[in-house]
């Protein structure tokens, strides 16, 4: 059997972090948040998802892994950075930002479970 080629992986692995994405909203539609934002992107950062529910703003990096413990650790300080300065361009473009608490939060997908959903994890 002959190994895959890069751009074949690369289209899997895009394919399994979409319905992975797709899963995290789904859970966090389920918890009454509405999502405000899929795949928010800036010059800073992206943000998987930003939901809200009342005055809260979440967040959300969503990590396809094998294990919780792989999800968490998977989210580094480099990514934390680049999501918090990408919320803040969001925020800054809301009219009411100033009545807005914010929270990121991690909802780990793992193969054959529902998706974990971490508020505040950092």
């Amino acid at each position: 059997m002959r190994p895959e080629p890069e751009s074949q992986k690369r289209r899997k692995a895009l394919r399994r972090g979409a319905l992975a994405e797709y899963r995290a909203a789904l859970c966090i539609l389920l918890k009454g948040y509405r999502i405000v934002a899929f795949r928010y992107r800036t010059k800073l950062g992206e943000i998987d998802i930003i939901a809200r529910k009342g005055n809260l703003v979440a967040c959300v990096e969503v990590k396809a892994r094998g294990s919780l413990e792989d999800s968490v650790f998977a989210v580094s300080d480099f990514a934390q950075r680049r999501i918090r300065a990408a919320s803040d361009l969001w925020l800054g473009k809301q009219r009411d930002c100033a009545t807005l608490s914010i929270r990121y939060d991690i909802i780990a997908v793992i193969p054959r479970r529902w998706p974990i959903h971490l508020p505040d994890a950092f």
